[in-house]
Parts: structure tokens; C-alpha cells; sequence
């Protein structure tokens, strides 16, 4: 049973996961692709500083909180039938993948149309094929199609495909987290494969990790109000900004022999272990203030809109102000946070007036997300 706090801290956090996912993909210094051991490849500066520290330092938990939160309630529902609770998600995760992915190619394809916002397009890569093609134009109805379903440009959407892969094997991993001797043999195979990122098809080592210990906590009654002494937010807290830090002064090292790969992978995944522990278990006097302010509880309704809109107009955006902004100093820590403060309320904007203009249509396009 799960009680009213700790639904209400669901809620909270599944919005700050969005809110913070916005931030990590407006990440705009000169090499933009972010991997746990990426090197920036340019001077330490207070705008590369900070923006290394948030968006692949401090706000990389969020993924493993939403995969443990979706693992957690999915593991609620045993009282339905496992059918009924999989038809459930094709309508709560899937369709709305295949909407919000064909509406990127649409809205990317639209931009492609007029020369301005096609320069834009191009310059970000985004749809690159190969070296003679770079805009969805010039793409086959195979690759259309292939697009659509494994490779949208809103590819944030990878989250929902694991998902809802994760859903059709709930029983197997139930099975394997609440048996004595499968669940140390289960869950050391999937440590494993979250430290080297392990991704095949459809199985991804950090959501299979996050989502099966959602569901053990769920079956094993795991006290997820009052931390065990091993789990004590303080500590980790030291930990988490600690590790952040030291990784960003690392990946701007001038000279990088090979084993700093190693150390700055390693510490990647302990900020976001210790990030983990300690948003959760320090953050209830936080919850409780926002939570109790009338306009943030409202905001907490358009989480899934924030997530499926920002991107791919993160990017083109960031090629955008690049264009017209450039020349001026600092423009690219401005952008980071102009960008992205601009898309989450265009987002929550854009949802409340189709939600109040269209109710029918939000519910669907939402999975029924927000409705309340």
C-alpha cells in the first residue's frame, strides 16, 4: 500500500525528473554529446564548469528514479490480471510513443520546408544518414519507418520503449527479486550490466537495474521513508556532490591518459547512485513546501507533456541562438538556462490549452497522464 506522502513524492519527483531532463539536453558547450566519460574538449571555464557539473554530474539521477517509481507501481497493480495491466500500458506507453515519435518527424520534416529553419536541421546532425544525406527529405519510406519506431528525433523517447519492455517481462523479473537465491544471482548480472552499459535491443542495463529494484521494494515491503544507517542521506550527500565535482575538474584535464576513461566512468556512476539516495531520503521537508503551493502541485500534471515537447527543439534551438547570439559573451550559459526554462513553460503552456480546448484529444496523446 503506498501512502499519501509517498504518492505525493512520486509525483514531485517524476516532475524534477522532467524539469531536470530539459537542462541535461540543453547542454551546449562546443562537444554536445554527453556520455558518463565524456571530455569536453575545450578550456575549464565557469560556463563549462557549471554546465558539466548539472547536466552530467548533478541531474543524471533522474533516470533511475523514474525506472524505480514506474518499477514500484507497476508492482502495485498484481491485484489485475497481468493481460489486462499489459493492454493497460500499450495505452499508457506505447501508443503514446508512436504518437509523439511520428510528431517529431512531422514537426522535423515541417522545419525542413522553408530554408531558414532547414540551415538549422542540417547543422545539428540530427538527422543524419550518411555523407550525402542529413534531412528527412532525402530518406526512404523504410528509413521513415525505421525512424518511427526505433530512432525519433524526439530521442528522449527511448525511456518509454525500454519501459514498456520492462512491463512485458514484470513477471519473469518479479520472480527473480523475490526468490532467495535468484535475486543475488538477478541482481548481480544486472549491476553488471548498468556499470558497463550494457544495451541490446530492447534491454537497457540501467533501466533493468532501476525498474527491478523498484519492484523488489514493492514485494519486500523495503521501508522507503526512514533510510537504514548504510543509506544515510548525509553521507551520500558528501558523496554525490563530492564525486560530481571531482568528475567535472577530471573530464577538463589538458592531458588524458587512457585510465582517466576508467576513473571518470567510475565516479559517473557513484554521483548517480549517491544522487539517487539522497534526492530521495533528504527530500521530504522539500516535497512537503512545494507540494503544499497550489501552482507547483498544478505544474506536477505536466510532466509527461515537458517530457515528450522539449526535444527535438532542444537542439535546433541551441543552433538557433547560436546563430543569432554567438558573437555575444556568455550567450551560451545564458541559452542553457533561457532555453530551457522557455520550453518547459511553452510545454506546460501548450498543455494546458489543449487539455482545456481538448480534453479527449490530451487524454490520448498523454496516456491519460494529468488528468486529474
Amino acid at each position: 500500500m503506498l501512502t499519501a506522502f509517498n504518492s505525493t513524492k512520486f509525483k514531485f519527483w517524476s516532475f524534477l525528473s522532467m524539469f531536470f531532463l530539459v537542462f541535461v539536453h540543453a547542454y551546449n558547450l562546443n562537444f554536445s554529446y554527453l556520455q558518463p566519460n565524456t571530455f569536453p574538449q575545450e578550456p575549464l571555464t565557469f560556463n563549462a564548469f557549471l554546465q558539466y557539473l548539472l547536466s552530467n554530474g548533478l541531474l543524471r539521477f533522474r533516470i533511475p528514479m523514474l525506472f524505480i517509481i514506474s518499477g514500484y507501481l507497476f508492482a502495485l497493480g498484481d491485484s489485475k490480471p497481468y493481460k489486462q495491466r499489459i493492454a493497460g500500458r500499450v495505452k499508457t506507453v506505447l501508443i503514446p510513443y508512436f504518437i509523439w515519435s511520428a510528431f517529431s518527424l512531422l514537426l522535423t520534416y515541417s522545419l525542413e520546408l522553408f530554408p531558414w529553419s532547414k540551415h538549422f536541421v542540417e547543422a545539428s546532425n540530427m538527422m543524419w544518414r550518411d555523407e550525402t544525406r542529413n534531412t528527412l527529405h532525402q530518406f526512404k519510406w523504410g528509413e521513415w519507418l525505421e525512424y518511427w519506431i526505433f530512432n525519433p528525433p524526439a530521442y528522449q523517447l527511448w525511456f518509454l520503449r525500454v519501459l514498456f519492455f520492462l512491463n512485458l517481462l514484470y513477471l519473469p523479473i518479479k520472480w527473480c527479486v523475490t526468490h532467495k537465491w535468484a535475486k543475488y544471482i538477478f541482481f548481480t548480472i544486472a549491476v553488471y550490466f548498468w556499470i558497463n552499459d550494457f544495451n541490446i535491443f530492447f534491454i537497457q542495463g540501467e533501466g533493468l537495474l532501476y525498474f527491478s529494484l523498484g519492484i523488489w521494494m514493492q514485494k519486500t515491503n523495503y521501508n522507503i521513508d526512514t533510510p537504514k544507517k548504510i543509506l544515510n542521506p548525509s553521507f551520500w550527500g558528501i558523496i554525490f556532490i563530492t564525486t560530481a565535482v571531482f568528475k567535472t575538474l577530471l573530464a577538463f584535464s589538458e592531458h588524458v591518459p587512457e585510465f582517466y576513461n576508467h576513473i571518470l566512468y567510475f565516479t559517473h556512476k557513484l554521483t548517480v547512485f549517491s544522487g539517487l539516495v539522497f534526492a530521495w531520503f533528504a527530500s521530504n521537508k522539500l516535497v512537503n513546501w512545494c507540494m503544499s503551493k497550489k501552482y507547483f502541485a498544478q505544474l506536477t500534471s505536466y510532466s509527461f507533456i515537458i517530457y515528450v515537447l522539449h526535444a527535438p527543439l532542444v537542439v535546433y534551438l541551441m543552433y538557433v541562438a547560436r546563430a543569432y547570439f554567438g558573437q555575444y559573451p556568455h550567450y551560451r550559459l545564458v541559452t542553457y538556462f533561457v532555453e530551457s526554462l522557455v520550453l518547459i513553460f511553452g510545454s506546460v503552456l501548450i498543455g494546458f490549452v489543449i487539455k482545456k480546448t481538448m480534453p479527449k484529444v490530451y487524454k490520448f496523446i498523454t496516456g491519460g497522464r494529468g488528468i486529474s
